[in-house]
């Protein structure tokens, strides 16, 4: 769906299972970055990822709960988005390994434009312990 609505697949990292994050009581996580390559600004690319995950059967009802799916715009180029509805970069990335990881398979010496520290610095840094193993 992300190629027919939003654009072309540049790239994608593997496929990794993780323990939840945040709510913790809750089974493993399978995440996976990608590079999409699209004409859409960052907004109207939100409102076809929530498009997205309505027809995948996504019901928004509790913070960090189970899900179908969950699509995040952690980059848009170089752009910084801070309003009600949409922060860019993704405010929490630097925090995640489960979204790190998979980054570091798709764009390691990409610049973080607010912290001016690439994903590979940003997970040497990054104090979150939890598992993220590739799928085989």
């Amino acid at each position: 769906m992300i190629s027919k609505r939003i654009g072309d697949i540049i790239d994608k990292s593997k496929v990794y299972e993780t323990e939840a994050w945040g709510k913790t009581d809750q089974d493993p996580f399978y995440n996976r970055a990608i590079s999409v390559l699209t004409s859409r600004t960052a907004e109207a690319l939100l409102e076809e990822i929530y498009i997205i995950e309505s027809k995948m059967g996504r019901v928004r009802s509790e913070k960090w709960g189970p899900r179908v799916i969950d699509i995040d715009i952690i980059f848009y180029g170089q752009e910084i988005i801070n309003n009600d509805h949409l922060i860019i970069p993704h405010s929490e990335l630097s925090n995640r390994n489960f979204v790190l990881t998979p980054l570091m398979d798709i764009c390691p010496d990409y610049n973080h434009p607010i912290m001016d520290k690439s994903v590979t610095e940003l997970q040497a840094a990054c104090a979150d312990q939890l598992e993220v193993n590739p799928i085989k």
